[in-house]
Formats: C-alpha cells, structure tokens, sequence
C-alpha cells in the first residue's frame, strides 16, 4: 500500500514537473513569437534606436511632436467607423481613409513613446472595423470594375489594409491570443481574400492597382506569419482564369499572359534605369506600396534580397522619380497626371528614406528630406534624421537624363534636356498602360518650374465629390488622351494609333540618339513609325546655350515621311498672354469648334490668320517672363489660336490656348520653330526688360533623308548652324557635308557652330 501511494506520488511529480516544462516551453514559444513583433517597417530594435536618440534628432523630434498632436486630437474626439456609402471624396470614403492613417501613426506613437493610450485606441477601432466587416456586402456604389466593402473600389480597400496591417503589427504583442484569433479570423484574411481570390481581375494584373492589392496582402500575411499570404503577394493566385479583354475602368485591357504578384508588378513595368511605364504621377501613387512592403520583407524575409531583384530596381526608380520633377519638385504631367503633385507628398518621404537607409546613402536625399521637413517614424527616417543632424546633406543636383521604357529598356523613353533654368521634357514611350496618352515625340517646356508650353494631365478632380465623385471625367478620353491635346504632330484630325489602346499597346518610339555630353548643347532625336501606318515621324529636339542668347533656347525639327498627302496640325499649348505677331489674323464674332472628334470637339478656334512671310512669330507674357516662338511657314500654312473648352457643359476642362500650324494636302515635310525664353517683366517697377526677339531669320539650308541643317540668324547678324543627323546617329561616326560650297566635318550626332 505504502509502496503503491509511493508510485501514486512519484507519478504526481513527475506529471507536475512535466507540465510546468510543457507550460514553460509554450511560453517561450508565445514570448518568442510576441518578441518578433514590430517587425514589419519599425521593428524592435528600431525602437531601442529611436529611444536612445529622442530629443536629440531635431528633424525627427520634429515630425513626431506633430503626430502626436495629430493623434492624441483624433483620440479625443472618439472613432468613428460609418457604414460605407461614397465615391472618392464623400464623408464616409474620407473617414475611413483617414481612419486607416490614424491606426498606423497610432501604432507608431504607442511603440516609440511607450504609452497604452494608442495601443487601446487601436485596438478599440480595430474591434469596431472587425464587427462591421463580418457583414458588410460589397460597396452600394457599383461602378469600380472590382467594387471593394469599405470603399467604392478594391484599390481603396487595398490601400487601408496597408496601413492597417503596420498598425496591428506595432500593438501585436498588446493584444491576447483571443483578440488576435478574433481579428485575424473575421477581419483580416477575409480582407486579404477579397481583394485578392474574390476580385482576380484587380488583384491578378500588372498594375498600380494590383501592386497595392499585393502588397496589402503580403503585408498582412507578414504580420500573421501566413505563408499562403505571403506567396500570394509574391506570385499570384494560382489557377486563376481571366477573361483575355476584361475592361478596367481607366480605358485598359486586362490581357492575360500569366503575370501577376509583386514581382511581376516589379519586373514588367520598371524599366532598367527604373523608369516606371504609367508615368511619374503613378509612379509617385505606387511607390509606397512597393517600398514600403518591399521594407517589410527585408525586415521579416531578409533571404528574398528584395532590394536586390532586377539589380536593384526599386531603389534605381526613386532616382529616375525624383529627376522627373521640375525645379519647384512637382513631377512632369505624362501620361494621366494631376498637375502640382511633388516631393512633398507622403509616398516620397517614403521613398526618400528608404532609398537613404536601404540604398548607397546618398547625401542628395538629405537634402530632399530636409525640404519636405520630415521623416518617417520608424528605422529609415532615424537614419535620415542622423544624417542631417552630422550634416551629411549636399544638394541633389538634377542633370539631362534619358530614361528607358520598358522592361528591358528597349521600349522608348522620357528624355529630359536642362540647361539654366529651362527644362525640356521629351517623351517617345511605349503607351504608358491604361494610363498612357496617344502623344508620341510630344513634349512640354518650363523655365524655374514654371510651364512655358505644357501638357494638359489628366481630366480628373482627385477626390472632389462633386466632379464625378473624384474619379476620372469622361474629358479624360475625349479630350486629355487625344493627340491633339499636345504638343506633338497630329495627322488628319486622327489621334496616333486610331486612339486604340490595343494597338498603342503594340508600339513605341525609338531612340535615335541622345547628347548631353556638351553641356551648351543638347540634344534628343527619336523616330514614331507606327502612329499612322505609312508616315513616319523623326522629331530632334535641342536645348542651346549660345552667348548670342540671353538665355538657352529651344530648337524643335519634325521630319515627316508619308505615302500620301495629309493634313497635319501643329500645336503649340502656350501659357500667358499673348503680346505680338509678325502676322496678322481675323477674330470671329461666334465661335466655332475646330473639329467634331478625336479631341477637336473641345477646342474653340478664336482667330485664324495665312502664314505670308517664311517666319511666323508670336510673343507672348507668363509670370513675368518673355517668351517668343518663331516657326518656319510657308504661304500655304493655315495659323490657328484655339482654346479648350467647348462642348464642355460641365467646366470640366481649363480654358487655356494654343496656337496651332495647319498645313493641308502634304506628304513630306519640315517643322522647324525655335523658343526664346528672354527678358521679364516686373509688376512693382513696371519696366519690361529684353522683351523683343532676338531671332532675324530661321531657315532650312539642307534636308535629305541623312542630313537636316538650319541656319539660324540673330538681330546681330551672326549666323548659327545646327546639322542633325537622320540616321546613322552614333557617336563615334565621322560625317563630312557641303552646304552652300562651304564643306563641314565632324564626328558624332549632331553639328552646331557659328558660320560667318
């Protein structure tokens, strides 16, 4: 008996040691897991960091004594989490996408400064958002192609979950077990599941779309420890079927060729020189999202080397970003753009620190982040913040750069021409996706940020309820797409390409040489032979520094090959008001629109004239600067001003003007014209400087199929010549020309010289 009770006991002991070892073993496990939390943007030896150095990083002390009274003021007024009901910009769609930044500065707030306060607050908005979503049904609001539950689209969706999922990760370990099954069962993989298995046609594309779809899912798969979400992210859905001509609501085809996922959204429209295919406005809209989940793999899955893939692409494109700005840092409009978005927006103190921490330091970023006078409160922004505290910053010089498109880089490109304070932005691109404008070999010209001749953007009132809920207006494709909305050669009242986005798709510009070695002479020359089968386009364009010039002028030459007569129209989209022209031209007493489609329906002509002389000029005033474009006519040239505006019931589109070349029943031909920027105006002294030409005389003095040559002559009588060479364009190609008895030789390109 006794030894029975003996066994009874030890067995007892035994069981009790063992359990307290299971007990303690399950602990560490829960610690161990807990412990890994911030991981995802800050992570836990970040906050270590950031506490170490408060109160001694002044750009980062900054940034966070102002999100703290920004947080602490949402706090007191209580959450709100309304039932869903409105486009972009109505009081629901801005409340919860306010919520969703709130949850993560919150987040941030509770992990630096260490107070409950913010984690409660979290959690509580996080429990309300997760006894809502249970039963919410898709948006009421039915025209996304791919309707989200707390916004109108998935996109929305995609973007809240993002922030969400840095919010859940910094109050991971505040939260019980209980709560986290609770949030994670109801909210968040029914979240990542609808905007991924249940909306394939958003989430299954290579699209800035679909890269916030990704990422949103990858993210919170992160935070979870959820590999399915993980690869989700990375690679797609698996065994997904899409129709192969699935309309998006931006214009574009949803072509199925079996890329999808982060990677494919990284490989396909990045260029090599990181050149992002939708232009700089989305590229800006994007970046956040591919910066920031690609910092939260390399936090959590350091073996991807995400920084690494395509040889480092992501952090080449915030480079290639930021020198797609002018001088004010607002980026150029290509493509479907809203004009004034710079690098003081949120998504490129993103991009600036990350690029700063994760990339080769670059001191020229300190000095972007001291001028958007913030960081981001996590790891990269101390590192910013350190690196201007030891006056690490030198300013970030912008050069002329030439930009791939493309993939492979073989797809066209942006060039950018700066010289001074005038900037030449030149785009022979592949078609930019839905995003893409029919405007190959256009361009547009700024002098210190402001524009001289312009690109429209796009027709849209981002997020103002009242214009077509914020969204994109039917101008956008009447008008902002169209041709001849830019500065470009249009062919007979027909936008490039029949305006077909199937076929632009297909097609791009090409590269027929670039020069910025010479830093008084610049030049791009690309060639367009698919905008109208049997034409063929070859615009050379140059930046010119001369001492003849008060400032560097612009030369414009478009060479244009046909199979058969054309009527071609030239604009020229002008800022400012007109002062002189050396014609003269009749004002109607009723306007009349220019055209009935493709663009012409929206532009009112206000004055027509006859070209007489062999150079038309016009001058005109624009934030008191002169500015004059001189463009060689001939008799039979029909001069037009036009403005944009009509058939435009709604004032959906500005009223601004353009002065346009018409010339009828021609094959091949030449538009020559050259921009002078001069002189100023001042309001206070009322004086006008420098407010004439300085141009006599532009002429064509040679044009074959190998060689175009332009004399050029100022009011002084000196003569310039400018040779570019058509085809053979390589650098290192000797070229000897007779013109006029006089013999040239030179190597390379192009030719500039004085000639008396």
């Amino acid at each position: 008996m006794i030894n029975s009770i003996k066994l009874i006991v030890l067995f007892v002991a035994i069981t009790f040691v063992s359990c307290k070892q299971d007990i303690a073993n399950d602990s560490k496990k829960i610690a161990s897991e807990e412990s890994n939390h911030p991981s995802l943007i800050l992570t836990a030896q970040g906050v270590k960091d950031i506490r170490v150095q408060l109160g001694d990083i002044p750009i980062f002390d900054k940034t966070l004594e102002k999100v703290k009274a920004e947080i602490d003021a949402e706090i007191s007024l209580g959450i709100e989490t309304p039932i869903p009901l409105d486009y972009s910009g109505g009081f629901t769609h801005v409340r919860h996408k306010r919520n969703m930044v709130v949850l993560q500065k919150a987040g941030v707030l509770y992990q630096i400064l260490d107070d409950k306060k913010y984690a409660k607050y979290v959690k509580e908005m996080l429990m309300q958002y997760e006894e809502m979503y249970k039963t919410l049904p898709l948006h009421p609001k039915t025209r996304s192609y791919a309707r989200g539950k707390l916004f109108w689209q998935c996109l929305n969706d995609s973007n809240w979950l993002v922030y969400v999922s840095q919010a859940y990760d910094c109050v991971y370990n505040y939260l019980s077990e209980e709560e986290r099954n609770k949030l994670e069962t109801n909210l968040f993989r029914p979240f990542a599941d609808h905007i991924s298995i249940d909306s394939p046609q958003f989430y299954q594309r290579v699209h800035n779309h679909s890269t916030w779809g990704n990422a949103a899912v990858g993210m919170i798969g992160l935070v979870m420890n959820d590999q399915e979400l993980i690869d989700r992210a990375l690679y797609g859905i698996k065994g997904v079927d899409l129709d192969k001509k699935a309309k998006d609501d931006d214009g574009g085809f949803l072509n199925k060729d079996g890329k999808a996922g982060f990677l494919a959204n990284i490989e396909e429209p990045f260029s090599p020189d990181g050149y992002y295919n939708e232009g700089p406005y989305y590229q800006r809209y994007a970046m956040y999202p591919f910066l920031i989940f690609a910092e939260g793999l390399h936090n959590v899955k350091p073996e991807l080397k995400i920084f690494e893939y395509k040889e480092g692409v992501l952090l080449k494109s915030i480079n290639a970003l930021l020198n797609l700005s002018d001088a004010d840092g607002e980026f150029f409009p290509l493509n479907d753009g809203q004009k004034g978005m710079s690098y003081y927006t949120s998504a490129l103190v993103t991009a600036v620190d990350i690029s700063y921490h994760f990339g080769t330091q670059d001191p020229g970023l300190l000095s972007i982040a001291s001028l958007q006078d913030r960081v981001l409160l996590d790891d990269s922004g101390l590192a910013v913040a350190l690196g201007i505290k030891n006056g690490k910053a030198a300013p970030f010089n912008k050069k002329s750069i030439n930009l791939s498109d493309g993939p492979n880089g073989k797809q066209g490109g942006v060039a950018i021409l700066r010289n001074e304070d005038i900037e030449l932005v030149f785009k022979y691109a592949a078609q930019g996706s839905s995003h893409g404008h029919y405007d190959k070999l256009s361009y547009s010209l700024y002098e210190k940020g402001e524009e001289i001749l312009q690109d429209y953007g796009l027709a849209r009132f981002v997020n103002i309820e009242q214009k077509g809920g914020g969204n994109y207006l039917k101008e956008n494709k009447t008008w902002a797409k169209q041709t001849i909305a830019h500065n470009t050669l249009t062919q007979n009242e027909t936008s490039h390409f029949n305006g077909k986005y199937e076929i632009g798709s297909q097609h791009h510009s090409v590269l027929n040489y670039f020069s910025s070695e010479n830093e008084n002479v610049q030049v791009v020359s690309a060639k367009e032979s698919n905008a109208y089968p049997g034409t063929e386009m070859l615009r050379t364009m140059a930046i010119i520094k001369d001492e003849d010039f008060e400032k560097p002028y612009m030369l414009d030459l478009m060479k244009v090959t046909s199979n058969k007569a054309n009527k071609y129209d030239f604009p020229y989209y002008f800022l400012g008001q007109v002062l002189q022209t050396n014609f003269e031209y009749k004002t109607p007493k009723t306007l009349n629109t220019l055209g009935s489609k493709n663009g012409y329906q929206h532009l009112y002509v206000e004055a027509t004239a006859k070209a007489f002389n062999e150079n038309s000029k016009l001058s005109w005033l624009n934030e008191g600067k002169f500015y004059t474009l001189t463009s060689l006519t001939n008799s039979n040239d029909e001069l037009l001003f036009t403005r944009i505006g009509a058939n435009d019931p709604e004032f959906n589109l500005r009223r601004e003007a353009a002065f346009m070349l018409r010339r009828k029943n021609t094959k091949n031909t030449l538009f020559i014209s050259i921009i002078e920027a001069h002189g100023g105006y001042s309001p206070v002294t009322e004086s006008a400087v420098n407010s004439n030409s300085s141009i006599k005389e532009l002429k064509v003095v040679l044009d074959s199929d190998a060689y175009t040559a332009i004399e050029i002559t100022n009011i002084n009588g000196t003569m310039k010549l400018f040779i570019t060479v058509n085809t053979n364009a390589s650098k290192q190609q000797s070229h000897k020309l007779n013109i006029n008895k006089k013999a040239y030789q030179w190597v390379g390109p192009y030719y500039y010289t004085n000639i008396n």
